[in-house]
């Protein structure tokens, strides 16, 4: 499920910026309400992945509320943000990251109805395509504008939600981390043990 194993030999640095990276994307899929539990988490490189958090929800779901959406931008942010609180720099590793959540917000805001500046309104052109969807409003230059600025609204909030998340929970984060860099993988008890959280989730505090 994970994928199969990369060959490749990382330095004690790389090592210690991805056990913190995907402990970043684990520790707030833990603590934020409408997550998806954290099923496994490795710093084994897999793919084109150099570590891999792997959540999946109790049941199936084919509807997500506004709070789901914004969970899962938190828990896409995790990583790149637990490497700003411990190195204070970022680096490339980032990328799939930036992608969903970019397609998240942008989703929410000009598919979803979920801004009220844009309202209940398609805007998006489909993916890939230069033309509308049916029913898609024209985009002209201060709409697009103003999807713009509400993308990065949502963006910038969840953001700032989840440094707070992970300031408040530094010690389950590092905890976490060091677990990693000894064992490499963590799976679902193993790794909400090792943060001390429940697996029945306890409130979060941001």
């Amino acid at each position: 499920m994970l994928g199969a194993e990369r060959k490749i030999v990382l330095g004690d640095d790389d090592r210690r910026r991805i056990a913190y990276h995907e402990g970043g994307h684990a520790v707030v899929g833990m603590l934020t309400p409408g997550a998806d539990p954290v099923r496994k988490v490795s710093i084994i490189p897999r793919g084109m992945a150099l570590g891999v958090t792997l959540s999946t929800p109790d049941d199936d779901r084919f509807n997500l509320s506004e709070d789901e959406l914004r969970a899962k931008l938190r828990v896409s942010l995790g990583g790149r943000v637990a490497e700003e609180l411990v190195f204070g720099d970022i680096t490339t590793g980032a990328e799939s990251d930036i992608q969903h959540v970019t397609q998240i917000a942008r989703g929410m805001v000009a598919r979803w109805g979920m801004s009220e500046k844009v309202g209940f309104l398609t805007v998006a052109p489909q993916t890939g395509q230069n033309f509308l969807m049916p029913g898609a409003e024209p985009v002209s230059e201060a709409t697009q504008e103003l999807v713009d600025q509400e993308v990065r609204r949502i963006v910038d909030e969840e953001h700032e939600a989840t440094r707070r998340l992970l300031s408040d929970h530094r010690e389950r984060l590092d905890a976490l981390a060091e677990a990693l860099l000894e064992r490499e993988t963590l799976d679902e008890l193993d790794a909400y043990a090792v943060a001390g959280i429940d697996r029945a989730r306890e409130p979060a505090s941001a």
